[in-house]
């Protein structure tokens, strides 16, 4: 008896069909530096413009807010989250994205599914300025459930080497702008997801106490793109540092970008924690450290400016599109140990 490789649960004409469907939105992040079309084995990209180019690469997926998405059916805006995490990734390290590839994993591929979530990796490259040059759309029968996915997203970026920011210049005294975020963005998601649907028993349309939203629009907010402010600073020769506010939140961002030496003192009454978090907080009883570790408590971004450059800093953001937080400073550590957040 003959078997097909669609009996197999592989069917080439859905892989097809996805990749029909999202050509057009990828050809339309393509600069005059591509030099390959959709289909090619693999993808071209020309550098041009840097005299001493330094080339800056991150991965990453968004966790189990693709749980959120599957249960809510919201396929289209979980790419750009993917998309402008990465692209914060890069850019706090000085670089400029070029080009993105992406990973779509599926049991059973579904065309409609897998084009909705590309086309948002489209529009979150084409926002950033990044060319979409390739990926992979993979049909794995027997690995994922019935409607699960997975996607992950790869992005290079380039900088000049004297224009890296390595957070070598920061100093005591130096001032720490938090820029907001917009919910949870990519991070935390197994322990809200915990909380929300298995302790306090919601659903995914419930509305959800003082936030007057759903729980599927609570969770399924756009993970900020911060490119336009860090590129705004870093042109004004302001940016001596930055820290994208991921997993292990202000917590054990903050250090990443700290020079030896140097602490961060955190004031937490300095902004308004969002609603959502005080909430999640309040469910579970979750120990304060976890919590500040775990969730980015509505900041996004940290930045570290000269004391002295504040006002222009601030206006420079306010111009950008945000509204900066003063959060805190650096100050001289006490222990020789690595760099570490006090909270005050």
């Amino acid at each position: 008896m003959a078997i097909t490789y669609s009996q197999a649960g592989v069917s080439i004409e859905e892989g097809e069909k996805t990749v029909d469907s999202i050509k057009d939105a990828a050809r339309r992040t393509f600069s005059k530096n591509v030099l390959t079309g959709i289909g090619s084995f693999g993808a071209a990209f020309r550098l041009k413009g840097y005299k001493q180019p330094v080339l800056i690469s991150s991965a990453d997926g968004i966790g189990t807010k693709l749980k959120v998405a599957i249960a809510a059916q919201r396929h289209h805006t979980v790419g750009e989250c993917l998309v402008n995490h990465c692209v914060n990734d890069i850019m706090v390290q000085g670089a400029d994205p070029l080009f993105f590839l992406d990973y779509f994993a599926m049991g059973e591929l579904d065309s409609a599914v897998a084009g909705s979530v590309i086309k948002g990796i489209a529009r979150g490259c084409e926002r950033n300025g990044c060319a979409l040059i390739g990926g992979e759309t993979a049909e794995m029968p027997g690995l994922y459930q019935k409607g699960e996915y997975d996607v992950a997203g790869f992005i290079v970026g380039a900088a000049e080497q004297k224009d890296l920011i390595t957070g070598a210049k920061i100093r005591p005294g130096d001032v720490l702008l938090g820029l907001p975020s917009d919910g949870l963005h990519t991070n935390g998601y197994s322990l809200a997801r915990k909380l929300l649907f298995d302790v306090a028993k919601y659903k995914i349309d419930s509305i959800l106490p003082d936030l007057n939203e759903t729980a599927a629009d609570a969770l399924l907010r756009v993970h900020v793109s911060y490119a336009a402010a860090l590129r705004a600073l870093r042109q004004a020769k302001l940016l001596k540092g930055a820290a994208h506010i991921t997993g292990g939140g202000i917590t054990d961002n903050t250090p990443r970008m700290l020079p030896a030496g140097a602490d961060a003192r955190i004031d937490v009454a300095s902004w308004q924690v969002p609603r959502l978090f005080t909430l999640l907080q309040e469910i579970g009883d979750v120990p304060l450290d976890d919590w500040r570790r775990t969730f980015n408590l509505g900041i996004g971004v940290i930045v570290a400016i000269s004391a002295r450059q504040r006002a222009k800093a601030e206006r420079v953001l306010q111009k950008a599109g945000f509204a900066p937080i003063r959060v805190g400073e650096v100050i001289a550590a006490k222990k020789k140990s690595k760099p570490r957040v006090l909270y005050a």
